[in-house]
């Protein structure tokens, strides 16, 4: 048999909400063994001391952008909507965007994060399906991954109510050929947004049978769908036609919070708090009007929102945007603090969101620390349940396991 890793002497955090209390956990292979009492050591394991640490799932993001291209070290000012885009101006090569998004897989997986759920693809090619696949061959460093098609856009203020690209049939057609490229997911922006022009996150840009046609579709291509959705309609379209991932949702007015909670069972939200707070704190030495970019709106409005959903039980995960030069990849456990500050979480319950629920949103064994599932174990040095904050120093971080594999060991 495979000789063992054996984490001991540590505090266990096992993502289910519980308390984290002395215990160790015993891998075999890329499964967890055991969590418990203290291990009876075979001559051959691998210890791992712990002690004045905590012990706790691979973290998980669940609005990832990894073919963005502003990581930490790594900022590019060319793709800082609205200030610039001229990233699209000159386009890397797919492979030179492979190699891009494969340096942020490594960053992020450097920073805790063994699992990633995709918000989109930047562009129409499916880097990301290329990414995921390699990064499951072992032949890159990365989260393990569920890849998403790029954001389909639906504007009748650019395209007019006539144009081809709108009505049912042609919103089929795209979720269909996403499923056939190779996506887990399809993401439609079913509102538009205020980056884009003032009011613009109040226009829901799909009708009903547009959206339910994409729900029927995805069904039946055996995709999942996500969306950008602000406006309370558009929350209300996504929730009736079977949308997973519903991203923002600033603006849900009582009736789409009653909706929402209906069928909290079967929807997963990422406010994506991330950028909010960066554009409103941080943004302005990246040319960023808060105001304008209706931010301070968008990030009042979440702290209302959120607490509220929180009380009813909604499963709210950290993942906040990140891939923009003022909120590089890298930064992403700032979210989880993000969530203790504005929305009311204790530190437990945020690293329950982004352990157990992030599981739940990759639908994989990922996200507790208990028998069968997924080696995937962080050694953190102190306490995160008591200061989530922690996580954002990759120092505190000494061990990172993914599938029994140490990508960072202790010294």
């Amino acid at each position: 048999m495979a000789s063992r890793v054996v984490f001991t002497g540590g505090r266990v955090f096992d993502g289910s909400g519980s308390p984290a209390v002395p215990a160790d956990v015993v891998v075999r292979g890329d499964r967890i063994e055991s969590v418990g009492p203290r291990a009876e050591l075979a001559p051959d394991d691998r210890v791992v001391d712990c002690r004045g640490a905590t012990v706790l799932p691979g973290l998980v993001e669940s609005h990832c952008h990894l073919t963005f291209p502003s990581a930490v070290g790594h900022l590019d000012p060319s793709f800082n909507p609205p200030v610039d885009v001229s990233f699209f101006h000159h386009l890397p090569s797919p492979d030179e965007h492979l190699a891009l998004a494969e340096r942020n897989a490594r960053i992020l997986l450097d920073h805790g994060f063994t699992s990633a759920y995709s918000a989109g693809s930047l562009t129409p090619v499916p880097t990301e399906v290329r990414l995921r696949d390699r990064i499951a061959a072992g032949l890159a460093a990365g989260p393990r991954m569920r890849a998403a098609s790029f954001e389909r856009d639906n504007n009748p203020v650019k395209l007019g109510p006539a144009a081809a690209q709108t009505g049912p049939a042609a919103v089929r057609a795209f979720v269909r050929e996403q499923a056939e490229l190779g996506f887990d997911s399809v993401k439609l922006l079913m509102s538009n947004d205020d980056v884009f022009f003032e009011g613009g996150s109040m226009v829901t840009q799909y009708s009903a049978e547009e959206a339910d046609a994409a729900g029927e579709q995805a069904r039946e291509s055996g995709v999942w769908l996500n969306c950008h959705a602000q406006s309370p309609e558009s929350i209300k379209l996504a929730v009736r036609a079977g949308f997973r991932s519903i991203y923002h949702c600033s603006y849900a007015d009582e009736e789409a919070i009653d909706l929402l909670t209906e069928h909290k069972d079967s929807i997963f939200l990422s406010p994506a708090v991330g950028i909010m707070w960066a554009n409103v704190h941080e943004g302005a030495e990246f040319g960023i009007d808060a105001e304008k970019t209706g931010s301070v709106k968008s990030l009042e409005a979440m702290e209302r929102l959120y607490p509220e959903l929180r009380k009813r039980g909604l499963r709210v995960l950290p993942g906040g945007d990140y891939g923009f030069p003022n909120n590089p990849i890298g930064r992403n456990a700032r979210d989880l603090e993000l969530f203790v500050r504005l929305f009311g979480y204790s530190p437990a319950e945020a690293l329950r969101a982004t352990t157990f629920h992030g599981g739940q949103v990759m639908d994989l064994p990922v996200g507790l620390l208990t028998e069968g599932y997924f080696a995937d174990v962080l050694v953190v040095r102190g306490d995160p349940t008591s200061d989530v904050a922690l996580l954002q120093d990759p120092a505190n971080l000494e061990v990172i396991m993914q599938g029994g594999r140490f990508h960072k060991a202790a010294a």
